[in-house]
């Protein structure tokens, strides 16, 4: 195992784009930190967690959204500050976040967390409803008044399955219409939106306010949309190259000031892709 960790660590440092010094044409669109989803590396972290960590500092990030499995928090943090990784962002789930709020705020604390990411909302998959939705809202509301006295703020990680017509809107209109925006924030995931019939650019910024995470990762051309919130991890390719307006979201989200971002690449050439994901959004200009 430790040797397929070596292999995958000069595979990266291999893989890295050459630095380029001549100067860009126009005003890059991003030049913030660029921050990873731990879910990236699921396969990967089972090998080491320490050793996971030095291929994410290889690659260049500076952020990751929670992680650490059943490794003590505080344990798991000191790994990422040897390493230069915050955590701005924690997640939990939605069952959890409800029942029983306080070992997540206490991990989120550890951590040193703003947010903590609520990924998704149970129920039918292929069948979200207004009474999934309204309960949601209920919970979600109670959830963040929780978190808030306790100095963190909730997320909710859209999933696209909220993009179901409502009304003269969608699901995740009332959602966002009936959350408290005191205690509820969002993440918006680009590919789920995009893959629920969405477009990212126009809820950037319809609800400028409520956004404050983005995933960052796109979409195979040629796939079929649905509600489900579920498709085939080979569909995620490297950024710039699918379906997702992955350049006008990255424009959008910096004018309405997200945040944070993360990559998240589901799919198993994560070596070959994060790299180019990283230099296609630092290559971007106005």
């Amino acid at each position: 195992m430790k040797n397929l960790l070596i292999i995958l660590t000069i595979l990266v440092i291999t893989l890295l784009p050459e630095e380029n010094h001549a100067q860009q044409a126009g005003t890059p669109v991003f030049t913030g930190e660029i921050g990873i989803a731990p879910y990236t590396f699921r396969k990967v972290f089972p090998h080491g967690v320490a050793p996971t960590l030095d291929i994410i500092k290889n690659m260049g990030f500076t952020q990751i959204e929670g992680g650490g499995g059943d490794m003590d928090a505080r344990e798991y943090k000191k790994l990422c500050d040897e390493r230069g990784l915050s955590i701005p962002s924690s997640g939990a789930g939605y069952e959890q976040l409800r029942d029983d709020p306080m070992p997540v705020i206490e991990r989120a604390k550890i951590y040193g967390s703003k947010y903590v990411m609520c990924a998704w909302i149970p129920h039918k998959v292929g069948s979200f409803s207004i009474d999934d939705a309204k309960k949601a809202v209920v919970d979600f509301n109670a959830i963040g008044k929780k978190l808030a006295e306790n100095g963190l703020t909730l997320a909710y990680h859209v999933h696209g399955y909220e993009l179901s017509p409502y009304g003269d809107g969608t699901l995740l209109d009332y959602i966002m219409e009936n959350t408290n925006p005191e205690y509820v924030s969002f993440e918006m995931d680009i590919f789920w939106v995009h893959f629920g019939g969405g477009d990212p650019v126009a809820l950037l910024r319809k609800y400028p306010n409520r956004w404050k995470m983005l995933h960052v990762k796109d979409m195979k051309t040629g796939i079929e949309k649905n509600y489900t919130g579920l498709t085939d991890p080979t569909f995620d390719v490297t950024l710039g190259t699918g379906q997702v307006d992955v350049e006008g979201v990255m424009k959008a989200a910096r004018e309405i000031g997200i945040e944070y971002y993360f990559i998240e690449d589901e799919s198993d050439r994560i070596m070959e892709q994060i790299p180019k994901s990283i230099a296609y959004l630092r290559g971007l200009t106005y």
